[in-house]
């Protein structure tokens, strides 16, 4: 069913209809019978259908999901409901949520009359948070997210400090778009992290930790790595992905601390996972013009040694919107890199031996590269060869990323595009 139907059932009264119901009369004085009749009359507010309906706090339901993220992450920023679902949707659930309202368990149990949520800020500090009055429904969620909560929040305690309030943002965006891509991503639902013995604690399937669980094993290395932008881990399928949220910005790869982080999240991989290497991070950005900027500003670094493919051979861009979590479905498929290359090129393109450059495919002379991957730090190693070559490349891409890969490379590479519907039929892979 269209969101908008959903929706549209919560205001029956076009605005015309409600203006003529409470007959607004401007400038002028009524009489004491007029004045009886008015006070009898429902007052001049915007009442939903479904406000006095009891919510069920039902697993899989939106309000359910809602309120897990905010237990794992404290805040979520409001300029980011599109991540959720229907942006729509989750602004008029948000706006009934900030009201006391009525709630029952699946099982029909009434559980009380709660206010939800509160909102404060302005901008990109709108922030949206739990109503102390409401941690008592945390109970019927997880018996440790109420704990894990307090834990977190260091009591139901907000900093006002901007940078705090940012950097909540960006971990919350990272474990929203991770869930999304299917991947575990509730810190009191996963095993706990430790650095005491080498065994395999994290989960099989695809699972996110946030930078919290990270960093907090040992106060010697959260002092080393508190001031980086690492919002998480992401081990799928025997690969650790470090996740960088840059949002709108630039990267800014400054510093000893990125790689002091990779050097304790291969310890952290190495003893919960079995990976003997962090290689790979994810940046995740607010569109594709943040990936150009950064490659830009890499090749520009004044620091060699701590430019971004120093720190991690392969940085995957992901942009924070539906195409992304697509994406990154891809990259936490079992041995995803042998199952895209297998699904682009037939056994008799595929090279053998490395070549005069990266590449995945040759056909006669043509050098062909896949960037479905999104790897940033591969990009720029490529723009490199092209100096030094003169054989003809060709670069796959998604129709998204077209834009800015031509910006970057020129005319010097050739862009197929491949929609990414027919890459996902090829891998067997249900449409999201």
């Amino acid at each position: 069913m269209d969101v908008r139907d959903e929706i549209r059932p919560l205001f029956p009264h076009s605005v015309q209809s409600l203006w003529k119901a409470c007959e607004i009369r401007a400038f002028r004085r009524l009489s004491g019978p007029e004045l009886r009749q008015r006070e009898m009359r429902r007052c001049l507010k915007l009442h939903t259908a479904g406000r006095g309906e009891m919510i069920t706090l039902r697993p899989g339901s939106q309000t359910w999901r809602l309120l897990h993220i905010l237990v794992a992450t404290t805040e979520y920023p409001a300029r980011s409901l599109h991540l959720l679902g229907s942006g729509r949707y989750y602004e008029a659930l948000i706006h009934r949520l900030e009201t006391p309202q009525e709630f029952r368990s699946a099982d029909g149990t009434v559980l009380g009359r709660f206010k939800v949520l509160n909102v404060s800020g302005r901008h990109e500090k709108r922030t949206i948070r739990l109503n102390k009055a409401a941690l008592p429904l945390l109970t019927h969620l997880h018996p440790d997210a109420l704990d894990y909560y307090m834990a977190a929040s260091g009591g139901h305690r907000f900093s006002g400090n901007s940078d705090h309030i940012l950097r909540n943002h960006r971990v919350a965006e990272s474990l929203v778009l991770c869930m999304a891509s299917g991947a575990m991503a509730l810190p009191y639902q996963l095993p706990p992290l430790q650095k005491s013995i080498i065994q395999h604690t994290v989960p099989t399937s695809p699972s996110f930790y946030i930078a919290r669980e990270v960093k907090k094993l040992e106060k010697t290395e959260l002092s080393k790595t508190i001031f980086t932008r690492l919002t998480g881990a992401l081990f799928s399928h025997g690969t650790c992905f470090a996740v960088y949220n840059t949002r709108d910005s630039v990267m800014k790869w400054s510093g000893m601390g990125e790689f002091k982080t990779a050097n304790h999240l291969t310890e952290v991989a190495r003893m919960n996972a079995g990976v003997d290497r962090v290689d790979r991070a994810l940046l995740l950005g607010q569109g594709n013009n943040v990936a150009l900027t950064t490659l830009l500003s890499s090749a520009n670094s004044r620091r060699m040694d701590l430019r971004f493919d120093r720190i991690y051979p392969h940085i995957h861009f992901i942009p924070m919107d539906r195409q992304g979590v697509r994406q990154l479905r891809l990259l936490l498929q079992p041995d995803w890199q042998e199952q895209l290359l297998s699904a682009l090129f037939p056994p008799e393109l595929r090279l053998d031996t490395p070549g005069s450059i990266e590449c995945d495919a040759k056909r006669g002379d043509i050098l062909i590269l896949s960037h479905l991957d999104g790897d940033l730090a591969r990009l720029l190693r490529l723009k490199q060869a092209l100096e030094h070559i003169s054989a003809p490349v060709e670069l796959l891409c998604f129709p998204w990323q077209t834009p800015f890969l031509r910006e970057y490379l020129g005319n010097r590479v050739q862009l197929r595009e491949l929609t990414i519907e027919v890459l996902e039929e090829a891998l067997d892979l249900d449409p999201l």
